[in-house]
C-alpha cells in the first residue's frame, strides 16, 4: 500500500471533523481549532504549531514572548491574539505598563478592550498581583497581555534606585514560579512582548532570564521593510504613502513543535495583520509562479487577486491551500528513521 502524504492525512482528518462534531485526533494531529489562538497569520500559526494542530496557531496554558525592535509588529500581534481569544468566546486581561495603547485601534484586531480588563501596572509585583483576582468566565482561552516587559519597574527602583536593574530580574524569576503553574493549571495564555536593547555581548530582552526560561513559545520580530501605495492625485500628481510594514517572524524558541521556522507577516495600517496578502505572496514565492494564484484563478497584479479573493468569499479555501502546501513541504524534511533502541 503506498505511503500516504502529511496533506493526505490532514485532509482525511478535516473531512472527519467536518462530519463530526467531535474532535478526532488522526496519528497526532490535533484538528479541533477551537484549542488554539490565531496570529492573525496562518504563515505564522503553521510556524508555531503545523506538526500538531491543523492550521497551527497559540494554545492555551502557556507563556508566550514576543519581542523585537520598535515598529515591528509586537503589539499588533498581541491585539491579534486578544482578537482571536474573545472571537472564541475567552476573556482579555490587557496589561499597558507603557501606558500607549490605543483601545480603540485595538479594535481594528477584533480586540475589544473594555476599561475593567485594562490596566496601566508601574511594576513587576503590580502585573502579576492581577492573576490573583482574575476570574476570566466563560469558554475559550483567556489570555494576558502586557505590552510590554521592558517599562515594569520595581518598587526598589521608585523609592531608592535600582540602576542595574537586578531587581526586577529576581521579582520575574519570583513571581513566574509562583504563576506558571497558575497559568497552565487554568488554559490561559500569558503573552507579553518585550523590546530588544543593546548589551555588553549583543541584544538582549530587558528583564532577566526568568521570561525567556519560562516560556513556553518565543517569537522574534523584525521589520525588513515599509509598505508603499502611490495614488494619482489632482492634476494628476503621483503621491506616496507608507500603508504599512513587512516584517519577519521567526519562532526562537518553542516546546510545541519544532522551532526556527522563519515566515513574512503583512501588517496593514487601520487593517491589522494582512493574512490574504500574506498567503498569496507566499504561494507565490514557494511555488514558484510567475503570477498571483487566488485559488481558482492567476493576476498580474497583487491587488487584483486580493480583491478577487475578498469579493468572492474565498479566504478560507486559500488558508487551506496555504495550510497543503505547507505541509509538503514540512514533509520533505520528515526523518526517515526507525525508531531509537533504549
Amino acid at each position: 500500500m503506498p505511503r500516504r502524504s502529511l496533506a493526505e492525512k490532514t485532509e482525511e482528518a478535516v473531512q472527519s471533523v467536518r462530519k463530526s462534531p467531535e474532535m478526532k485526533p488522526l496519528n497526532n494531529l490535533i484538528v479541533d481549532w477551537k484549542t488554539v489562538l490565531s496570529t492573525g497569520s496562518t504563515l505564522l500559526d503553521l510556524a508555531i504549531s503545523s506538526g500538531k494542530v491543523y492550521g497551527g496557531g497559540v494554545p492555551g496554558g502557556i507563556l508566550i514572548e514576543i519581542y523585537g525592535k520598535s515598529g515591528s509588529g509586537k503589539t499588533a500581534l498581541l491585539s491579534e491574539l486578544c482578537g482571536s481569544a474573545q472571537a472564541g468566546g475567552g476573556q482579555t486581561n490587557f496589561q499597558d505598563p507603557e501606558a500607549r495603547l490605543d483601545t480603540d485601534h485595538a479594535e481594528v484586531y477584533g480586540a475589544t478592550i473594555k476599561a475593567e480588563n485594562y490596566y496601566q501596572p508601574a511594576t513587576v509585583t503590580e502585573m502579576f498581583d492581577h492573576f490573583k483576582n482574575w476570574e476570566p468566565k466563560g469558554k475559550g482561552i483567556h489570555i494576558m497581555a502586557t505590552d510590554s516587559l521592558a517599562a515594569l519597574s520595581t518598587d526598589l527602583e521608585l523609592e531608592k534606585g535600582d540602576k542595574m536593574g537586578m531587581r526586577r530580574a529576581k521579582e520575574f524569576s519570583q513571581e513566574l514560579r509562583k504563576y506558571a503553574r497558575l497559568i497552565n493549571k487554568n488554559g490561559w495564555l500569558f503573552a507579553c512582548s518585550n523590546q530588544i536593547r543593546q548589551g555588553d555581548y549583543g541584544d538582549v530582552t530587558p528583564g532577566g532570564k526568568a521570561i525567556e526560561f519560562y516560556a513556553s513559545l518565543r517569537i522574534s520580530v523584525n521589520q525588513k521593510e515599509k509598505l508603499y501605495k502611490e495614488k494619482t492625485f489632482k492634476g494628476g500628481k503621483k503621491v506616496k504613502r507608507a500603508v504599512g510594514v513587512m516584517s519577519t517572524c521567526k519562532v526562537t524558541k518553542s516546546s510545541i513543535d519544532k522551532p526556527y521556522r522563519e515566515v513574512p507577516i503583512y501588517i496593514k495600517f487601520d487593517y491589522g495583520v494582512d493574512d490574504i496578502h500574506g498567503n498569496i505572496q507566499w504561494l507565490k514565492d514557494t511555488l514558484g509562479l510567475t503570477k498571483y494564484k487566488a485559488v481558482d484563478k492567476d493576476f498580474q497584479r497583487l491587488d487584483d487577486a486580493i480583491n478577487y479573493i475578498e469579493s468572492n468569499n474565498l479566504e478560507g479555501q486559500l488558508r487551506d491551500e496555504v495550510i497543503q502546501i505547507w505541509q509538503e513541504v514540512e514533509e520533505l524534511f520528515q526523518l526517515q528513521r526507525k525508531k531509537k533502541l533504549r
